[in-house]
């Protein structure tokens, strides 16, 4: 088995994607994460460009890590400068991480152009650099900055770039995709041609690729089969303009996809869709729900068709097992869905042999949507219409007055805007009037529904609200529209989604969380919940 080194630059190239950023402990976490899953470098970032990296120098010495190496990255030396005289330089040296990874000019028009040096001298400053590292005990990487756009300019030149950085003594030539423009075809040429151009020295080649073409795993890939030793990328494929390479597809499709190649130790691949949502809840972005392998529509089945032929071979629609990668298989539920469909997600009921009732329900399901329900993400809000068709749902307890009040923020400038809700409930035979005060109308409403109900069932306190989303579904009927409410929740054992809509964003709002709580109280009941969905806490 031939080992392919992951390297992961998601807390600096990664932290340079629009909308990401990671405070010091973010880093520090994340580099424990990856340590734990088995990945072979991290890159913490550039020690002179702000405090925030050195300090998590400092700090990542503490940490008790079992195997990563942590890198620090920095630029060749400035021109007209001894290396180390130079502030970056020694900026890397005084961060004490084991490996450095030293970034230069490949592509002469970079050199004579953008860096405004002459070849003669950008050559002196790549073998400056990697043999001030060296020659300090470090382990040195080059990274041949837009080595594929400079190599089709002049091959010669960037030939003797990548020889200046080995010939110092670097143990990792990484030719970089800069622009994200270049194909896989082009790619594994190129690669090939870097390994001629190094044969004589003792050094591998790695691959760092960007995603401006969709193109940076396959690019990886691509170099991978010819001949290169090390990927680097980022989880989630985050990075500037398009992202850099996805490491998480990289490593899934080179452990199950083809042959010959160990990655992250030979383990840790079931615990990839968990380091996914892991570093997106991190970096606070929004999970992507069809990234492969790990998204959480990855293996998620709509199709009636299409679930009635899973039910039967689950390869007949899943490249992989979902639980090769720590996912899982999801069957929804809509218009479009079929029996099978409905059987998949009513098995504990025992119910599949019953086509009358499976028809009612999927009639049932049919007319909603079409009044802008959607049980995609509202699988709690769909067990409760199944116990509803069957006649085995009770409720707990009957709405019978509800009451929103916003305090007008004109008025009363020098204090925060309040919202305050007001129910009356039915609970046993009792009336229950209770009021409750939030940030914003579900907020308030759910305290005081808390307040009602929490005393008669206290297992309630341990279920909380994870996310609460508003969507308009009839835009043109303008402010007439029905809003679709969806609310998340959570406890200690599941996840689950509730559904409301209706003209009124108030009344959207709380029959998705009448269905929460009581989808909470009937699964207490049964002992049992939905099927089993995406974890509760990436952190366990």
């Amino acid at each position: 088995m031939k080992k392919i080194e992951i390297y992961d630059t998601t807390l600096r190239d990664g932290a340079q994607g629009e909308g990401v950023s990671f405070s010091l402990q973010d880093k520090l976490a994340i580099t424990q994460r990856l340590d734990e899953i088995g990945v072979d470098f991290i890159e913490g970032g550039y020690p002179l460009s702000n405090e925030k990296d050195a300090e998590y120098f400092r700090r990542v010495q503490e940490l008790d890590l079992k195997q990563i190496k942590v890198c620090a990255f920095g630029m060749t030396r400035r021109k007209g400068m001894e290396a180390k005289d130079d502030p970056g330089m020694q900026a890397l040296l005084n961060s004490g991480a084991p490996v450095v990874t030293i970034v230069g000019k490949t592509h002469d028009f970079h050199v004579t152009d953008v860096l405004r040096v002459s070849l003669e001298e950008n050559l002196a400053m790549i073998s400056d650099s990697i043999g001030l590292m060296v020659a300090e005990g470090r382990e040195a990487i080059y990274d041949a900055e837009h080595f594929f756009d400079g190599w089709k300019a002049n091959p010669e030149y960037a030939a003797q770039t990548i020889q200046a950085a080995a010939k110092a003594g670097a143990r990792m030539v990484v030719l970089c995709d800069t622009n994200g423009g270049s194909l896989p075809e082009e790619v594994a040429e190129l690669v090939q041609a870097a390994l001629s151009a190094l044969a004589e020295y003792n050094v591998s080649v790695g691959i760092h690729t960007h995603n401006d073409g969709d193109l940076a795993v396959a690019n990886a890939l691509a170099a991978v089969d010819a001949g290169a030793l090390q990927i680097q990328g980022t989880i989630n494929g985050f990075g500037e303009r398009c992202g850099n390479a996805d490491l998480i597809s990289c490593v899934a499709n080179l452990a199950l996809k083809k042959k010959g190649y160990e990655v992250l130790g030979g383990d840790g691949l079931d615990h990839l869709t968990e380091l996914s949502r892991f570093v997106y809840d991190t970096a606070n972005v929004n999970r992507r729900n069809n990234q492969a392998f790990v998204g959480q529509s990855a293996f998620a089945h709509k199709g009636g068709m299409h679930v009635h032929a899973v039910n039967r071979a689950a390869s007949s629609y899943e490249h992989i097992s979902p639980e090769l990668v720590g996912n899982e298989r999801r069957v929804l539920v809509s218009e479009l869905s079929g029996r099978s469909n409905i059987m998949a997600l009513t098995t504990k009921m025992n119910i599949e042999q019953d086509r009358e009732v499976m028809d009612k329900i999927l009639a049932r399901v049919v007319e909603l949507e079409n009044k802008g329900f959607q049980f995609e993400a509202a699988d709690a809000s769909f067990e409760l219409l199944v116990r509803k068709i069957l006649g085995t749902f009770t409720p707990h307890f009957e709405t019978l007055k509800y009451h929103v009040e916003i305090e007008d923020f004109v008025l009363r400038q020098d204090m925060e805007l309040t919202t305050e809700a007001t129910i009356k409930l039915n609970v046993n035979g009792q009336q229950k009037h209770e009021v409750g005060e939030g940030d914003g109308p579900i907020d308030a409403l759910s305290a005081a529904l808390r307040k009602a109900l929490d005393v008669v069932f206290p297992n309630l306190k341990r279920m909380k609200l994870v996310d609460y989303k508003v969507r308009v579904v009839n835009s043109e009927a303008g402010t007439a529209a029905r809003t679709r409410v969806q609310i998340e929740c959570s406890d200690e054992h599941d996840v689950w989604g509730t559904i409301g809509v209706s003209e009124n964003i108030i009344q959207a709002s709380w029959n998705a969380l009448v269905d929460a709580v009581e989808y909470k109280l009937h699964k207490d009941e049964s002992g049992s919940g939905s099927s089993p969905k995406k974890e509760v806490a990436a952190t366990n």
